[in-house]
């Protein structure tokens, strides 16, 4: 009989699932990786899998909310190292300049899939809409600390530029 899975060899084999799928949803799409391509880029079985994530759906869901605790925080260290309300604004543009230009940037994860699922999957779109929103709120508040009235319109900039980039490539 093998030896019970421990708590860390559980975490270890989550996070390295969770890696692989990251990798492949964001650079394939979600709906052009199938569990046997996770499978073989985790290392873990399909069991393991399926005990891990009940359903790709799960999966999707864990793989979007790790990498908006991750996106989130990035960009939250990048912007508090500067003082000025108005720099801190012009900081967020900068953060985001740089993430396009990171090998192999292929547009937000969040967008791409939405525009996979769309609204096939209630989980996955909760996640899309906490992700867009908590940038939206941060952001917005960011630019309110300025004292400039145009927070709307600079979510709307900063939306529109990860957009573009996603498409433009």
């Amino acid at each position: 009989m093998p030896a019970p899975v421990t708590e860390e060899q559980t975490r270890l084999d989550r996070e390295a699932l969770l890696d692989a799928a990251e990798a492949l949803f964001y650079a394939h799409g979600v709906q052009a990786v199938g569990m046997d391509r996770i499978r073989e880029e985790s290392g873990l079985p399909l069991k393991r899998i399926y005990r891990l994530f009940a359903t790709k759906e799960d999966l999707v869901v864990a793989v979007l909310r790790r990498r908006d605790r991750r996106w989130r925080a990035s960009l939250a260290a990048h912007v508090a190292d500067v003082p000025d309300p108005r720099g801190r604004v012009l900081a967020v543009f900068d953060w985001l300049a740089a993430w396009f230009a990171e090998p192999g940037f292929r547009g937000c994860a969040w967008i791409n899939v939405h525009g996979e699922l769309g609204t096939s999957s209630a989980p996955v779109l909760a996640e899309v809409r906490a992700h867009k929103r908590a940038f939206h709120d941060q952001l917005a508040a960011w630019v309110r600390a300025t004292g400039v009235p145009v927070a709307e319109g600079v979510c709307l900039l900063a939306e529109g530029a990860i957009v573009t980039a996603g498409v433009s490539g």
